[in-house]
């Protein structure tokens, strides 16, 4: 069962986002939903390593957010440790955050999701799953975690294993929350408190370091 985030953990993860910042169904598929009926707010590809997200390096290469072949990598080589980025965007009200995710190394036992209403480092809804088959949708308040479907992470029907894609789609409409993966929803839940802020990428560990994910295709659209 997963175990649920350690509170040194968020502490670590505020640490680490003030550099960042600053530099169910059973589908079997990860093909990205399309989005030419949607008005997009925002897209990338990552083809333009100009576009606005981080390039980060921690000093013992131990963490990396940074553009490379065409897609946006998140590295975290430390357990129990969690890094995230941003593309330095800020939207008002409801949006929908697509991308595909592809687990380039590490192990199952991993995380790796979207991020909406990012207000700052402490501040943000985040919807993550793993590579193991399970999920959760979370918030960060003032730098504690609260797992807003909860305590811990749940199995769920439809996620990829291995080097497999996952596609995931976080739904922020009014207090209503819906994480779907692979094009099925897979849980959903309410809360009011941040209505609005940047989007962003999300991946840690739990006991065994070595998490490395790729995002592409990412996207913002209206509901």
């Amino acid at each position: 069962m997963k175990k649920v985030l350690l509170a040194l953990i968020a502490l670590a993860l505020a640490s680490l986002a003030c550099s960042l910042v600053s530099a169910g169904g059973t589908g079997s598929t990860g093909t990205s939903q399309p989005v030419s009926n949607k008005t997009v707010l925002f897209s990338d590809d990552f083809s333009d390593t100009g576009s606005g997200w981080d390039s980060y390096t921690s000093d013992d290469g131990t963490v990396v957010t940074d553009y490379v072949n065409g897609s946006y990598r998140v590295f975290v080589n430390k357990p129990k440790y969690l890094a995230w980025a941003n593309p330095g965007k800020s939207f008002d009200g409801d949006v929908v955050v697509g991308a595909d995710v592809t687990k380039s190394g590490g192990p199952e036992d991993n995380e790796f999701g979207l991020i909406c209403r990012y207000k700052d480092e402490n501040n943000f809804y985040v919807f993550k799953a793993s590579s193991d088959g399970y999920a959760q949708i979370g918030k960060y308040s003032g730098g504690d975690f609260s797992g807003l479907t909860g305590d811990q992470m749940e199995q769920v029907s439809g996620l990829n294993s291995g080097s497999a894609v996952n596609h995931l789609r976080a739904d922020c409409v009014g207090d209503t929350l819906t994480l779907y993966v692979n094009n099925n929803k897979v849980m959903t839940t309410t809360d009011s408190e941040l209505t609005s802020g940047d989007v962003g990428v999300y991946a840690g560990t739990f006991d065994t370091a070595g998490t490395d994910v790729l995002f592409d295709n990412f996207s913002v659209t209206k509901p």
